[in-house]
């Protein structure tokens, strides 16, 4: 059994890795493109609803925080070490969070933080590139933060509510036995 253990954890540590390395190649090819490629303040195609906008953002998302590349470069360092020791120290701890939906999750929050944190060292911005309508331009990081988050925080409340459910379980079975 714990042989078993063993191999399902580096096999999630390595779905972990794999999503992490795969989201920052995407992310800095695809900002490299942009930069090569699309003029600044250029938007392809022109007054559409989806549209490639080469932008350059010193601060954070929704363009908050404008300026402070170096603080959120600290923070980006911080929030990487937190999501390595999550991933490899306390998913340990608590076993029901250690599967692979989750070590997903996390591989694509620490992939998003990893390509923002190069551009902020390399560049003293982020580029930034897709946009929507009028809501603020973003990228592949941006996204892969947003949805990582998301799924983490969904598949946490998931495992929480199935624990519930299955000790509310185990409590109706004790009371039929007596």
């Amino acid at each position: 059994m714990r042989k078993l253990n063993n191999l399902r954890e580096r096999w999630q540590n390595l779905v972990f890795a794999l999503v992490a390395l795969s989201l920052v190649l995407a992310d800095q090819f695809s900002k490299a493109w942009i930069r090569s490629n699309v003029a600044l303040g250029e938007s392809i195609p022109e007054g559409a609803f989806f549209h490639i906008t080469h932008n350059q953002n010193t601060g954070a998302a929704f363009g908050i925080f404008q300026g402070h590349t170096s603080t959120l470069a600290v923070v980006s360092f911080i929030g990487a070490g937190i999501i390595l020791f999550y991933t490899f120290y306390l998913c340990r701890r608590y076993p029901f969070l250690n599967n692979i939906v989750s070590k997903a999750a996390l591989g694509a929050m620490l992939g998003g933080t990893v390509g923002n944190l190069i551009d902020r060292i390399k560049l003293g911005y982020v580029t930034d590139f897709i946009g929507a309508g009028t809501f603020p331009s973003f990228n592949i990081s941006d996204a892969a933060i947003t949805g990582g988050v998301g799924v983490f925080a969904g598949s946490l409340i998931y495992l929480l509510l199935k624990e519930k459910q299955e000790a509310n379980d185990e409590d109706d079975l004790d009371f039929r036995c007596i």
